[in-house]
């Protein structure tokens, strides 16, 4: 999910938003008990170690969980590790998880990422509080949670050292985490699903607008363009009305009003639902109608409003607030995996003015000194699109802006697969069309291209099929 919503993505178990940097900056966490939005909304609870690479660090905080067992064929029956990504995780979501869960008889498992929602190990979110928020400490965390289900498992069976079959889930974020912890801890998983998986660190991410461009096709690009053009002739001649015409008045620093409005449109494609965007702009360019009204309306009456954006999320003196969650993840962003979305030499979707500085500067500002993001460590650490794991599938949206930090070549050990159509977004095989608001079960139905998605699911149950009775044939040791 500024990061261009990355963040959303993040989580939608809740409908989590996450848009600024990316991710998930802004949430939108609807109740959901009723209408089946959640497999299981119930708490558990473990205590978790803070720092797992300090032999001297021994302290511990509490991490929350979830388990969903309708389906589990007691007592040996695989466990699928729903992981949570950058969002408060408040529940396992009734995605695509379900019919699997069902098909292959899973328990499911969820662990919530350290410091969102309860699982945070400090109440204030100081720069120095917020050094062990890393997705290294964050794999220790899954496996940890791995090791204590299993032996909780075993114990309620009264078993001894049996070791069901593992697999790992995650969208986006957690994608890349699912990714990541079959590459380094091969030995706890059989394999993993990485959706839209964002496994590549980037520092000037060009490639994000670019594809924006290709998904909107020419008319829709064209008139994307001309707002942008129409935006900064306008801010460069009356800042003051052009940000009320978002009713952005509050946003004091030029970057962030425009990254409001450049998350704004690219939500539409990330997340399957690009006709919400082009048609009323399209046809106001049609019609010689003034863009940059229409634009304005679309931002407050979708983005804002249906959507759930909150233009405070975008605010750099609200992220300098150690209270303030919205944080997290730029944390994670301003230290590990940059995705800077930034304009294009030529051909830009967004102001010229968000460039690597601008996002440097908000690092600095939001976070003190020193503060800024190792994207060759980060890539050298996991490999980046050139990942050495094994059994991990991914799968991407042919609409979706974060292809290009996802891994889109296949292997024979790591197959890959797009599921191209005109709503086609941001974790699509787990999710269906749109990815916002939920569709229970994943229902494909909405796609235009129902089934494209359901052959790309076809190929993801072969391959968990495959995996899982390697991992039994092997006297149910994971490899």
């Amino acid at each position: 999910m500024r990061i261009g919503l990355l963040l959303l993505a993040a989580a939608i178990s809740g409908h989590l938003i996450m848009l600024s940097n990316g991710l998930v900056t802004s949430r939108l966490l609807h109740s959901v008990s009723a209408n089946g939005s959640y497999l299981t909304a119930e708490e558990h609870w473990f205590n978790q170690t803070l720092d797992h690479f300090s032999p001297l660090d021994h302290r511990k905080f509490e991490q929350r969980y979830y388990e969903f067992l309708d389906y589990f064929r007691l007592p040996d029956g695989p466990v699928f590790l729903k992981i949570c990504g950058e969002a408060s995780c408040n529940g396992i979501p009734n995605d695509y998880i379900q019919v699997l869960a069902k098909k292959f008889g899973a328990a499911v498992v969820s662990l919530e990422h350290r410091y969102y929602g309860k699982s945070s190990p400090f109440k204030i979110l100081t720069t120095k509080n917020l050094q062990f928020l890393s997705s290294k400490q964050a794999l220790f965390d899954l496996a940890a949670c791995r090791q204590f289900y299993q032996d909780s498992l075993n114990l309620k069976h009264n078993r001894l050292n049996a070791q069901n079959p593992w697999f790992t889930f995650g969208i986006s974020y957690s994608g890349a985490l699912s990714a990541w912890f079959r590459l380094k801890f091969p030995h706890l998983t059989c394999g993993s699903l990485a959706s839209s998986a964002v496994v590549e660190a980037v520092y000037n991410f060009t490639d994000f607008d670019r594809q924006i461009g290709i998904s909107a096709g020419e008319e829709c690009k064209a008139a994307l363009k001309e707002i942008n053009q129409l935006v900064e002739k306008k801010f460069s001649t009356n800042e003051t009305e052009l940000k009320a015409m978002f009713d952005a008045s509050q946003l004091q620093i030029a970057g962030d009003f425009l990254y409001l409005l450049a998350d704004a449109a690219a939500t539409a494609f990330q997340y399957g639902n690009p006709d919400a965007l082009c048609s009323p702009i399209v046809e106001a360019k049609n019609a010689g109608h003034d863009l940059l009204d229409a634009y304005a309306t679309y931002v407050k009456d979708y983005y804002i409003g249906s959507f759930g954006a909150k233009v405070e999320s975008y605010d750099q003196s609200s992220l300098k607030d150690p209270s303030n969650t919205d944080r997290l993840w730029w944390f994670q962003v301003c230290t590990e995996v940059a995705y800077f979305q930034v304009a294009p030499s030529n051909d830009s979707l967004r102001s010229s003015k968000l460039d690597a500085r601008y996002h440097l500067d908000l690092c600095k500002n939001v976070f003190g000194e020193g503060i800024y993001p190792d994207v060759d460590a980060t890539n050298l650490y996991y490999g980046g699109k050139n990942i050495a794991g094994s059994k991990i599938v991914f799968a991407n949206g042919s609409q979706d802006p974060w292809q290009g930090a996802t891994k889109q070549s296949s292997s024979p050990n790591i197959p890959s697969y797009t599921v191209t159509c005109h709503n086609c977004g941001h974790g699509v095989d787990m999710r269906g069309c749109p990815q916002i608001p939920l569709n229970l079960e994943g229902n494909a139905q909405n796609c235009s291209s129902p089934e494209a998605v359901n052959k790309t699911r076809q190929h993801i149950i072969d391959n968990i099929d495959l995996w899982l009775s390697q991992c039994e044939g092997k006297g149910r040791k994971s490899e």
